[in-house]
């Protein structure tokens, strides 16, 4: 449904997105993650329509955006991170305002407008001005106009920004919701969002993309922690199991059983030698108390994949 390909921008000298290719199909919500400054906007910007590339190209439901401008962004629903509302403009006038602009008519407007009203829980704000809602109801208001009239493709910068945790679980449904026949790039700081929504992540690092995985891959750690009653010069029991590359003996407290952490050689491997270990232990007739393959958490995970970018900003 999105491809984008070869896709490169600068400012002047500086390279803010740097030859960077990804495809999305329809019905997937991707993360898109990356410090400041690492050419996340940049990308949402281009394939909105609202900046030009100097390199490559982005297609929308087969439609090139460099060619077909203005039916690529009736497609597009998007939320920037610092959505330009008018403060003076009730929620109803704007949605109104919003609908006329995306060349939504009569009673498919109206209905429309009553849809992600609902969606988004504004109704007891529907006739206050904008300027007097809580940031929370401003970012409502946000996703409200970006989920207006259907779009095929969703572009949400930092959702979730200013909602308390009710709020939050609505809006991750109505996301969910959305997805059900469009295409959603969700940007955001909060790993939680990304575990909680996201099948695929696309980390960028200084312009580049470092990162185009699944969520299941990139969580897929090359580590097995077992706890058993074999002893630590038994170790090489476990070492010599085909897969197995080092086997650790961690400190354990006075009176408990050793602690082993196994790494794998490959993370596609990992279930095959848990089976493996939990067989070895119980042929020398020993006791398996644990065996729990590692899980990388998003946050060690994006830390790990932005370390060189912050090092380089460091130095």
């Amino acid at each position: 449904m999105l491809s984008v390909k070869n896709l490169t921008r600068r400012y002047g000298r500086f390279c803010a997105v740097d030859n960077v290719s990804f495809e999305i199909p329809t019905g997937e919500i991707v993360g898109l993650l990356g410090h400041n400054g690492a050419g996340k906007t940049t990308i949402m910007k281009i394939i909105s329509g609202f900046l030009e590339a100097d390199n490559g190209s982005v297609t929308v439901n087969n439609l090139s955006v460099q060619d077909n401008l203005k039916a690529v962004q009736r497609l597009i629903g998007y939320l920037p991170e610092s959505l330009p509302v008018y403060p003076e403009m009730t929620v109803a006038d704007y949605l109104d305002y919003a609908a006329d602009l995306k060349g939504l008519r009569g009673s498919s407007k109206t209905s429309e407008i009553k849809r992600v009203v609902a969606a988004t829980d504004l109704s007891s704000k529907f006739l206050a001005p904008i300027g007097t809602l809580s940031r929370g109801f401003k970012q409502r208001v946000g996703v409200a106009q970006a989920v207006l009239g259907n779009p095929r493709l969703l572009i949400l910068d930092e959702p979730t920004n200013g909602l308390d945790p009710e709020q939050t679980a609505q809006m991750r449904q109505l996301i969910r919701d959305v997805a059900k026949d469009a295409t959603v790039i969700l940007s955001t700081h909060i790993m939680q969002e990304v575990e909680a929504l996201c099948s695929r992540v696309l980390i960028l690092r200084s312009g580049k993309l470092v990162i185009n995985k699944t969520l299941a891959e990139l969580q897929q750690a090359s580590t097995i922690d077992v706890l058993t009653s074999l002893n630590a010069d038994q170790a090489a029991l476990l070492q010599a199991i085909p897969g197995v590359t080092s086997v650790e003996c961690l400190t354990a407290p006075e009176g408990q059983p050793p602690h082993f952490r196994i790494t794998v050689a490959s993370a596609e491997q990992l279930n095959d030698i848990c089976a493996a270990v939990a067989a070895k232990v119980s042929a020398e007739k020993a006791s398996l108390y644990r065996l729990t393959p590692a899980v990388m958490d998003m946050e060690k995970l994006f830390h790990e994949a932005t370390q060189e970018e912050e090092v380089s900003h460091a130095a």
